[in-house]
């Protein structure tokens, strides 16, 4: 089908969501999660085929993100599962009031209709999004990238068969199959058929959406993530929580790019930072963390100078800009300058730097002492989630399953006119 096709084909299909129960709903969700596992091997296979036409024109930590195992599959399956277990969002009555006519005024939680989600090269957030779409009570339009497509093909094929067996429409999820950015404008452009877009990937797609979505957008962000180490920060929690946050999955919108650290502290931390992150990973034959310093950090350690962008560059790499600042407040400031306003976190025992900084970064998600990480909605107990909104009108942070709710109001009256 075309692009305008399917966003036909989702506008007439959700309206038969509206009568659906929960038990329906979740029904249907472990029967695509249970579909999802039987379909292992042509799942596994197809994404093959995507990985071994990537090899080389992407990067290997890109090339992991791109990658499925049968353990992730069963993840992806857990996922879904998961999203059973949540409350639904929908017919909830937000607020009621009763005025002095005798009016009740309730406002009701409702679905979004169709929802649209743009992404790159990350097969889960096919399924990811579309369980959430479903409990939300939306039907789901997926354009994931070009380097994904069969992956995705394959997933949703699974899951469309698990909708079926549960008596709904396998059109309550379709994948759009033009991968050019000519599908994507369409989607932005689907006055009339798309009732929410997300946009899930780079700067360059967030840009383009914002730039020229015609339909109601949430801006998913990238992830320019610091860690300022304080003056006071413990050394052994420090090396801990930035290790974490810069390696255990680089290629994620959550993972660190910036270390920012206390001046006070940079002469006995920076060596110790350097050994845990560089020496010690290429010792035991990890991928080492390349670090792009500030005149003031390299005159401590050895390291790549900082160019000009590199504070403000969402690496996904193996890479981590280092700042070296004055105090708390410089540090501040630095963020505020170059945070995407993703994910930020301070490391002290000084509560009243903690309390400032927590205060005064504006991000969707400031973390005192704990890897940014943990940025996700199944971390945050909300699921899988849709993204990450870096924006502030109507969501923010984790997009989990009431941030892809909207709402009316219902008005019970007994023969009142105005």
């Amino acid at each position: 089908m075309t692009t305008l096709e399917i966003m036909k084909t989702a506008k007439s299909v959700c309206a038969s969501l509206a009568s659906v129960t929960t038990d329906e709903k979740n029904t249907a969700l472990l029967y695509m999660a249970e579909e999802l596992e039987n379909n292992t091997d042509r799942i596994l296979a197809a994404n093959r085929t995507d990985v071994d036409a990537a090899r080389g024109r992407i990067t290997d930590v890109m090339i992991d993100r791109l990658t499925l195992t049968e353990q992730r599959i069963k993840d992806m399956a857990k996922g879904i599962r998961e999203v059973t277990e949540l409350p639904d969002p929908i017919g909830r009555t937000l607020a009621s009031v009763t005025r002095p006519n005798g009016l009740v005024i309730e406002k009701r939680s409702v679905p979004m209709g169709v929802i649209a989600i743009i992404y790159e090269s990350r097969p889960n957030v096919t399924s990811d999004a579309s369980a959430l779409a479903l409990k939300a009570g939306s039907a789901c339009i997926l354009r994931g990238g070009k380097e994904a497509y069969n992956s995705s093909a394959a997933i949703v094929e699974a899951m469309q068969a698990g909708l079926v067996r549960a008596g709904l429409p396998g059109e309550l999820i379709q994948l759009v199959s033009d991968t050019t950015r000519e599908s994507s404008y369409e989607l932005m452009r689907g006055v009339g058929y798309i009732d929410l877009l997300i946009p899930r990937g780079g700067a360059g797609l967030i840009r383009a959406c914002v730039e020229n979505a015609l339909v109601p957008c949430i801006q998913t962000g990238t992830g320019i993530c610091h860690i300022y180490v304080d003056e006071t920060a413990d050394i052994g929690k420090a090396l801990n929580i930035i290790e974490n946050a810069k390696t255990s999955r680089p290629s994620v919108c959550n993972a660190a790019e910036v270390c920012v650290v206390n001046e006070k502290i940079a002469p006995e931390f920076l060596p110790l930072f350097k050994k845990r992150l560089t020496d010690d990973r290429s010792e035991k034959g990890l991928v080492p963390v390349e670090l792009r310093l500030d005149p003031r950090a390299a005159a401590i350690i050895d390291g790549t100078p900082a160019g000009e962008k590199d504070f403000d560059t969402e690496f996904l790499d193996y890479i981590m800009a280092v700042k070296t600042v004055a105090d708390v407040d410089e540090a501040i400031y630095h963020i505020q300058l170059h945070s995407t306003h993703h994910s930020d976190c301070i490391i002290t025992e000084t509560k009243e730097n903690a309390d400032k900084f927590i205060q005064l970064v504006d991000s969707a998600a400031v973390y005192w002492n704990a890897s940014t990480r943990f940025t996700d909605g199944g971390e945050f107990g909300l699921g899988c989630e849709m993204g990450i909104s870096t924006q502030k009108l109507h969501a923010r942070g984790p997009l989990g399953l009431e941030e892809l709710t909207t709402y009316k109001y219902v008005i019970l009256g007994s023969g009142q006119i105005r």
